[in-house]
């Protein structure tokens, strides 16, 4: 299981990287070098430091039964918009220019928050053994809610770590005309946030108590 889930891994950051550079056009496209360099590095740290046990592989790899209908047309959506956000990006700052040169500091913001939301997408990950991809209640593995590390803080630190890593999407690449898929994928992160956090409330145990004491969905001391 762990092999297949890996090689799906793999192909899937090679379909992204290989639709960026080939919009862009050219090799020496430093923007997706660096891009690339640090899904590298979260790709180490997800099967090493941040590794998941082989319950939570098996899941992730095959959700069990019970996924919200709703749920998979958010993903669908969000596929189609990430894969957008490349194509845009590449096209861009990789071939055409159309957005104008960033300041340096713009660069270097993208790719801290890049990479700070990457990680604290595998963070939360890592902490919670019922992090599923796709919204179910996981009756099959006796699914209780998690209230540690990050959990404690927000109620869906992965989406925010998602969000982090979106707005500094248009930023890495200097990209001004993704922002348009960014705020899209922004939009149905928020989206799946409230829809999610409603069915946990009415179908997790212990989820309403958990709520009261971690007040925060997704932007601590703001919503």
């Amino acid at each position: 299981m762990k092999a297949n889930y890996i090689f799906k891994h793999i192909i899937g950051t090679l379909l992204f990287f290989s639709i960026l550079f080939i919009c862009a056009g050219r090799i020496d496209y430093w923007q997706g070098l660096i891009y690339v360099a640090i899904g590298l590095i979260m790709f180490v740290l997800n099967y090493t430091v941040l590794q998941i046990d082989s319950d939570l592989l098996s899941e992730r790899s095959k959700p069990g039964e019970g996924t919200k209908k709703w749920d998979k047309n958010i993903l669908g959506l969000s596929f189609l918009t990430t894969i957008s956000m490349y194509i845009i990006a590449g096209l861009d700052s990789g071939r055409y220019h159309w957005s104008p040169e960033y300041h340096w500091i713009a660069y270097l913001f993208g790719i801290l928050l890049t990479f700070a939301g990457q990680l604290i997408f595998l963070i939360a990950q890592k902490q919670n053994k019922f992090f599923s991809s796709t919204v179910r209640i996981q009756t099959n593995r006796e699914h209780i809610v998690c209230d540690s590390g990050l959990y404690k803080i927000v109620r869906h630190p992965a989406y925010l770590g998602s969000i982090i890593q979106s707005i500094g999407f248009p930023l890495i690449f200097g990209s001004l005309w993704s922002i348009i898929p960014v705020c899209f994928s922004i939009i149905l992160l928020l989206v799946r946030t409230i829809l999610e956090d409603k069915t946990l409330k009415k179908e997790l145990k212990n989820y309403p108590e958990y709520s009261l004491k971690t007040r925060y969905k997704l932007i601590p001391f703001v919503w």
